[in-house]
This record gives structure tokens, sequence and C-alpha cells, in this order.
């Protein structure tokens, strides 16, 4: 029997929300100006921060979307621009509840075939722990978490407790980049979509080697970074010399060098390249690459699994893996 083909990354924004200056104290909140049945706008205020379309809320669409790519699972996560780290945890996690509560409801539509997870007020890991906990114990499988708070990294005693957390309650976490730097430079082009969040995630990577991290949470711990794990790969040979050569100031809390720690996290597939992929598969290995798709925005992958499928480098064996195998381990299931 065939394993499930399972997509870990792809995005949820619900058809409407409470008005959240009302519902959360603050301002400035993201609201959505809906254009029709089948079209929005994500605003900041009165800026156009995204425009969206009812893959993001329908789950008839997303499904239809799914048989048309061949894909059997959907793990559906928080879009990050809703993530609220920067404003008081108190808000952070009213808006979180708000927006989980009703991914839950988007995908209830989608059977068993949508699998949700939440977001939680990062900035704070004691409420951080209470919403995870609460979301889990609603029908959320896991939890989506940005790269970093301000300037706080994935090493911050207080995001290692809530990672220790999300360990001890057997919750995967699926780390997305967000908040990337702004300038002259990097506001042309989609640069800080096209340099930003490969740079932002391969620190953070960095971060939980450098740092310590996976030095201090358990094995049991299940992670996975978007878009291919960002530029870390690449540079992997890059990071081992520096550990090597200038330990001093490069090895920071980490007991071994950082590609003796490429088995405690995984990537997806989100690098459109056959090339990239078996980049990945060389050095994360074949067990720690997992379908991913960034769908339904435009800088996904469509149809999903495309560079899987074309990569003739691949065995047929691992080719299963990285299409639903690793992904059914990542959520905790049998194959």
């Amino acid at each position: 029997m065939m394993s499930p083909v399972v997509d870990v990354h792809t995005h949820v924004v619900p058809k409407g929300w409470p008005e959240l200056s009302g519902e959360c104290g603050g301002d400035g909140w993201p609201w959505l100006r809906v254009e029709s049945e089948r079209a929005a706008m994500i605003m900041i205020g009165e800026t156009e921060f995204r425009p969206i379309g009812a893959q993001c809320w329908d789950a008839p669409t997303r499904l239809g979307d799914m048989a048309d790519d061949g894909v059997d699972i959907q793990v559906v996560s928080p879009t990050p621009v809703f993530f609220s780290y920067e404003r008081p945890a108190e808000q952070a996690m009213k808006v979180a509840r708000i927006f989980n509560d009703l991914a839950l409801q988007v995908c209830a539509d989608g059977g068993d075939r949508l699998v949700p997870f939440c977001q939680v007020p990062l900035q704070d890991p004691d409420l951080a722990c209470a919403e995870l906990d609460r979301s889990l114990a609603n029908g959320h499988v896991g939890v989506e978490i940005g790269n970093h708070v301000g300037d706080r990294d994935l090493d911050d005693a207080g995001i290692v407790q809530f990672l220790q957390h999300c360990a001890q309650v057997g919750a995967p976490v699926f780390v997305h980049p967000w908040d990337m730097p702004t300038g002259p430079r990097l506001d042309r082009w989609m640069a800080r979509w096209l340099t930003g969040m490969p740079a932002e995630t391969h620190l953070s990577v960095l971060s939980m080697i450098l740092g310590g991290v996976f030095d201090q949470v358990p094995e049991t711990l299940r992670l996975c970074f978007a878009h291919g794990g960002g530029s870390f790969p690449f540079w992997l040979g890059r990071a081992d010399n520096a550990w090597h050569r200038r330990g001093d100031v490069v090895r920071g809390q980490s007991a071994l060098p950082p590609s003796e720690y490429t088995h405690r996290f995984s990537v997806d597939t989100v690098v459109f390249d056959p090339a990239a992929l078996r980049l990945l598969v060389d050095t994360m290995g074949e067990d720690r690459v997992l379908l991913g798709s960034d769908y339904p925005y435009p800088l996904g992958e469509r149809p999903v699994g495309a560079v899987v499928r074309k990569s003739d480098f691949l065995t047929d064996g691992q080719r299963a893996k990285l299409l639903g195998g690793n992904a059914l381990a990542f959520l905790g299931r049998a194959a």
C-alpha cells in the first residue's frame, strides 16, 4: 500500500475575523477587505499587504487543488503576518485564540485531510505553552512558530522553554521565517522574500545549534524548518570550518560541530530545483526532507511535489519518503 502524499507547508487565512482592536486591544491590526466571494485583500491599516483567494479559507477549493496535484493530506498553518510577537503578550494570546479557533473551522470541512497547526504568543513562554495545550485539546496537531521574536532568536531561554514543552507533549513544530529586515536594497524585486527568508532561516538553524538548544531539548522534539532550511544546507561546510578554526568565537554553547546536528531537525522541499533537492538529501539525509509547497501563495510550488517527482536521482523508496513517509513520522503517525 502506497503511503499518502503529505504536504507539510501550507497556510490558511479565514474569510473574516472580529475587529481585533476591540477584541484584543491596541490598534494597527490586520483586517480583511473582501473583494468578492473568492477574492480578498489582507490590509495592515490602510496598506495593502497581500491579495488572497478562496484557497485560503475554502476547504472544498483546497481539496480540489489537492486532488489535481495528487496530495492526500495538508498540514495547514497560520499565515505569519498574524503572529503578533511584537505586541504585548496578552494581545498576542487573544489573537492566537481567535485565529486558532477559526482555523479549526476551516479544517473541519476537510475532514482528516486537513491537519491544523496553531499559533502561540511566543514572546511569553507560559502563555505560549498554555495556548498550545488548549489548541491541542481542541483538535490542533502541532504548532507553527516564527523564526525569531524581535531580537530574540530560537536559543532564547523562553523559546527553549516552549520547545521543551512541545517535546514533552509530543507536538511537532514547523518553523517559518517572518519579519525580515527592510531597507532600500531589500524593498524591490521581492528581495525580502528571495534573500531575506533564506538568510533568516539559516540564522535560526545556526542559533539552535550554536546556542546549544539541541543539547538542551530532548531528541523527541520533532522540528521542521521551512523553505529547505534556507541557505543553511549550502553553507554547512562553512559553518563546520568556522566551528573548528575559530571556535573561540563561533562554537557558542554547542558541544559538537554543526554537521553533527542535522539529524535533529527536518526541512521541507520548497527549493524548486532538482539540484537543490539533491543537496538537501545529501546534506540532511533522506529521512529529514519533507514535502512542502507554501500553498496557496504565489511563490509556492504548483503542482505540489513537482521537484520531487522529476528528480531522477531519487530511488523509488527515497521518493516515497519525501512525498509522505517522512511527514507521517514528523506528525507522529504510522505509515
